[in-house]
């Protein structure tokens, strides 16, 4: 699956950066803006590549379901836009990946489900999207992961056929909406994961344990 590939495609949160920080002080600051106790930042992390659901689901045990989710949704997401880069961190190794990659001449870009109002500020903050070829956020097109259409519309960004590409992701998701794009897929082992999930139950054709393990998977191609 890696031996003809010209670009390497990968989700954001978790893959990429390493924004629990972030996003955990952003909710962590509506339980102490209500008086309630503030939680360990380690109790959020592994919440953190489900987005707001997530974070509101630790903070305050609320689902979707419940009648004011969609009121301190907001809430959370304008606490997190004021502080998304504070924390921020492109995880070990990454950086030096991008350089290689760059170095074979193969393209790079972004597949996230986090909304442009997001992506958009964050990538344009950080030096390392300066050399993306594509950032496709989770409302860029009209389906978000696990459908394959944000996989194929950065192909098309690419001018690439999606078998050209592979998608590193951190989550069953990514997975699945590379396996349906036609890609070829890896599981990232190093993000949020913890305990909770097997990435070797997902079906990806490879998976890897740091950022620069996809550099031997290229070269054993």
């Amino acid at each position: 699956m890696f031996s003809d590939v010209r670009a390497v495609l990968f989700d954001l949160d978790g893959t990429l950066i390493d924004s629990a920080p972030d996003l955990g002080a952003a909710a962590d600051k509506m339980r102490t803006d209500r008086g309630m106790p503030s939680l360990p930042a380690e109790r959020y992390r592994p919440m953190a590549g489900a987005g707001a659901r997530g974070m509101l689901g630790e903070a305050f045990g609320m689902t979707p379901e419940h009648p004011d989710y969609e009121a301190l949704r907001e809430e959370f997401f304008v606490n997190y836009e004021t502080r998304m880069t504070h924390l921020t961190t492109v995880f070990d190794g990454v950086g030096h990946l991008i350089e290689q990659l760059l170095q074979r001449q193969l393209m790079w870009g972004v597949v996230t489900n986090k909304s442009a109002r997001f992506t958009e500020p964050l990538t344009f903050a950080m030096p390392l999207f300066a050399t993306a070829g594509a950032v496709v956020s989770g409302d860029s097109t009209p389906h978000a992961k696990p459908h394959p259409a944000p996989l194929l519309e950065a192909a098309s960004r690419l001018g690439l056929n999606p078998d050209r590409c592979i998608y590193v992701g951190d989550d069953h998701r990514d997975i699945v909406a590379g396996l349906a794009a036609g890609m070829g897929t890896v599981a990232a082992t190093y993000g949020y994961l913890g305990d909770r999930a097997d990435p070797l139950q997902w079906g990806a054709h490879a998976v890897v344990n740091s950022p620069l393990d996809l550099l031997q998977l290229l070269e054993k191609a």
